[in-house]
């Protein structure tokens, strides 16, 4: 799959004086060298950043703890991969003949990976101030969208501090199945616990969705035994 305008920033919102920059932020390593790896490896601690400041800005209340899992919340993989969507990069991938036949652009890893690989290019094509501009709007909507100060708690997280509180071993998570192609797999994961005697299982598109499925009816069930 070839790239296509490589200055051109489109979606991005940024417009590219080094072309070379987005053409490697958009290949992936399948494809053969230079690949966006090691923009990757940079675009994680500069998202990571932006976001961090953002909510730190937005919210002059919210603890530490609020705001380290709404920043989790919006980087990781599957949030990311949403934004790779509406930029449309899966489009404009250079991908080797293996990911190309397997659905690779379709693939929230890549997409993810590529996300981060873009923010890398910008932030070295332009520097920090034009990389904030360009990448912070992409990320607006989930923005808006969390409980401002307190997003709620992962279901897994909800379970281990319910069991903490009450001094009882904490939960095993077992994978059950996995099926699918490599770009559309899906995951069965039972969550169990010894003390009470539970067990619920639960699908998801990555295992820790499948986790967090399962740890969700675990609590629905301890809640509907009250």
């Amino acid at each position: 799959m070839a790239n296509k305008s490589f200055h051109r920033g489109d979606r991005i919102g940024h417009d590219f004086a080094d072309a070379a920059l987005l053409a490697q932020a958009l290949t992936h390593r399948s494809a053969g060298a230079p690949h966006n790896e090691r923009l990757e490896f940079l675009g994680d601690g500069i998202v990571n950043l932006l976001i961090a400041e953002a909510l730190y800005l937005r919210w002059p209340k919210a603890d530490e703890g609020a705001l380290t899992r709404a920043r989790a919340e919006l980087v990781r993989e599957a949030a990311l991969a949403v934004i790779g969507r509406e930029l449309q990069l899966g489009e404009r991938l250079t991908l080797g003949p293996g990911e190309m036949k397997s659905g690779g652009h379709r693939r929230d890893s890549i997409l993810a990976d590529t996300v981060e690989a873009v923010v890398a290019a910008i932030y070295l094509d332009a520097g920090f101030e034009a990389c904030r501009a360009a990448v912070l709007p992409w990320f607006e909507p989930a923005l808006a969208a969390l409980p401002v100060g307190k997003p709620e708690k992962d279901a897994k997280t909800r379970l281990q501090e319910w069991l903490q509180a009450r001094q009882l071993p904490l939960p095993a998570y077992e994978l059950i199945a996995e099926s699918g192609d490599d770009h559309a797999k899906q995951f069965r994961v039972g969550c169990i616990l010894s003390n009470p005697p539970l067990r619920a299982e639960g699908e998801g598109s990555s295992r820790r969705l499948a986790e967090q499925q399962a740890a969700a009816t675990v609590i629905r069930q301890l809640d509907s035994s009250k």
